[in-house]
């Protein structure tokens, strides 16, 4: 439908009703203005972040097919992080656990280095357009302090974690060349300019004793130091930093600045981790989840306070090297309950802005946030792990990032009513109304706007009416627009509801298997809209369902037109 008005032309398009929603639970109204002429910075596209534990997955079959995914998002800009590189072993897998075999020594103390199985996967990479984000650990059996017992029994809800792998070298000049050695070889593979485009980090989360470092936080620094001088010896240009600490509100971050100020450490970025805390709500109606957005944005405001006050790390880029609803990926459980639907989707479009938005508040650069979600090959269809594909099927958390990658260029001015402001969230999340914000961008003539519909709560309500409002849209649109919407919600690139409506087969076949991805591709909702446009301006007007999010593309009708 369009309605003439003042100049603009307002286009209904229709949205499907929110899940569980009652018939009388009217949508409510949603004004929200963008203005393509305001220009607000470039887009960085931080989201080109992901990882995982387990190493070994990558060049599994289902592992391979979700690099693909990844890679195609932004070739040659999409970045993987993996712990478990230099974990000894035969490279078989296990939650939480995988290997490569790097590092032995023969009868005589020599060491013997062997690439195999750590080539294998980051050739695999490479293949599909991802650059390895290096995470310089764990510690080889043959060099641990403590090497046994070595591989974890850690399964969820029981087992030791921290084993022979987590402990310090008993030699650091083994260690540092050990990381020249490698850095050397990865050089020679892949090549001087590819190798200069990753980036090192040492260790993960040491300031967490209790999970991934048994040393002390000195022996950490010292570790760091001589990892990075193995770097830098094998490739002096080499993109360095750390610490990729857990956001625990400790002092960690601020002491390893002063460290690497006092010790001359080269660090060329700065990283930490941040993660939310999802409860189980119990009520009269039953129970369900309740997100921990605010938990998640302190934990990052925190280490960005910290970066802030330093004068000299205050200028460094910024990694969030595990950025997440929650802390661990390999864990199921009634709190995790939001990872397959449309929760897990709607929370990642409303973070990451959210993210950018704090970074900024503090002069800082955040140039990424890490995804700590990946995929566990081999196990039940939608088995409730934080991933983003199950059995090798995209899930609608995936499609946000999909969504992500279609926006690009320059941000501009875009402000919703009814998005939660940004002390708000950081406070209190999202617990009263609901969330129903907007990020949008300029890329050349082609304007992209998000909106999402977020709560914290993972429960029905009304959906959003909202009316876009879009001004100063350049001249080439004189001729009209063409409008093509994508939506993640109930009914949309939504595989996990189409998967419950088959009854939830254990083993779908291959005719099921068709029909869970047509259902988990991200297409158009419509066919595209020919859309008039007055003296620059445009409004058009939606229905957004609950955890729904929308990204709505515009391009000059002349240039469709000459497309087709």
């Amino acid at each position: 439908m369009r309605v003439w008005r003042q100049g603009l032309v307002i286009v209904a398009l229709a949205g499907a009703a929110p899940a569980g929603a009652a018939p009388h639970d009217a949508p409510f109204a949603v004004t929200i203005d963008v203005d393509v002429g305001h220009d607000e910075g470039p887009v960085a596209q931080e989201w080109r972040f992901f990882g995982a534990d387990e190493p070994n997955y990558a060049t599994m079959k289902d592992g391979r097919t979700t690099l693909a995914t990844l890679g195609a998002l932004a070739p040659d800009r999409v970045y993987f992080r993996a712990h478990n590189l230099l974990t000894s072993g035969d490279g078989t897998p296990a939650l939480k656990w995988g290997s490569t075999g790097v590092y032995r020594e023969d009868a005589q103390g020599r060491p013997v280095y062997d690439w195999t199985i750590v080539d294998r996967i980051f050739d695999t990479y490479r293949a599909r357009g991802v650059k390895p984000y290096v995470e310089l650990g764990f510690m080889p059996e043959a060099m641990s302090t403590k090497p046994r017992p070595y591989q974890h029994d850690w399964r969820p809800g029981s087992g030791e974690l921290r084993t022979g792998w987590a402990y310090p070298p008993r030699d650091y000049a083994r260690w540092e060349e050990l990381i020249h050695q490698w850095v050397r070889h990865c050089v020679e593979r892949y090549g001087r300019s590819e190798v200069a485009s990753w980036y090192f980090e040492t260790w993960n989360e040491a300031n967490l004793p209790q999970y991934y470092w048994g040393g002390t936080r000195e022996e950490f620094f010292r570790l760091h130091d001589a990892a990075v001088r193995g770097v830098r010896r094998a490739l002096p240009e080499a993109r360095v930093g750390g610490p990729d600490s857990a956001g625990a509100g400790d002092d960690f971050l601020a002491a390893f600045m002063a460290h690497a100020r006092a010790a001359g450490t080269p660090t060329d970025f700065l990283s930490f981790h941040a993660k939310g805390q999802p409860k189980v709500i119990e009520g009269a109606g039953g129970s369900h989840v309740r997100m921990g957005l605010n938990t998640h944005l302190k934990a990052a405001d925190d280490e960005f306070a910290a970066i802030a006050a330093d004068p000299v790390f205050r200028t460094k880029p910024i990694v969030i090297g595990e950025s997440d609803p929650e802390g661990c990926a390999a864990c199921q459980g009634p709190a995790n309950a939001y990872r397959n639907g449309t929760m897990y989707s709607s929370y990642t479009a409303a973070s990451f802005p959210r993210l950018r938005a704090l970074a900024q508040r503090r002069g800082l650069t955040l140039e990424g946030v890490l995804t700590w979600a990946f995929e566990f090959e081999d196990q039940a269809p939608f088995a409730g792990f934080r991933q983003l594909t199950s059995g090798g099927i995209d899930l609608p958390v995936i499609n946000t990032f999909k969504l992500f990658a279609k926006m690009g260029g320059r941000y501009v001015s875009a402000r919703s009513d009814h998005q939660v402001p940004l002390d708000s969230a950081l406070n209190d999340g999202v617990r009263g109304g609901a969330d129903v914000g907007t990020v949008a961008t300029r890329d050349g003539t082609r304007v992209a706007v998000m909106v999402w519909h977020y709560h914290d709560d993972d429960v029905a309500g009304p959906a959003a009416a909202v009316r876009l409002r879009l001004r100063d849209l350049p001249r080439a649109y004189a001729g009209g627009a063409t409008l093509t919407q994508y939506r993640i919600d109930e009914g949309h690139a939504n595989s996990f509801a189409a998967w419950q409506k088959m009854g939830s087969p254990l083993a779908p076949s291959d005719a099921q298997r068709s029909a869970l991805k047509r259902a988990a591709a991200l297409d158009p909702i419509a066919p595209a809209e020919r859309l008039a446009v007055r003296r620059g301006a445009g409004e058009i007007a939606f229905t957004l369902p609950r955890q729904g999010v929308s990204l709505l593309v515009l391009t000059p009708a002349r240039a469709s037109d000459d497309a087709r």
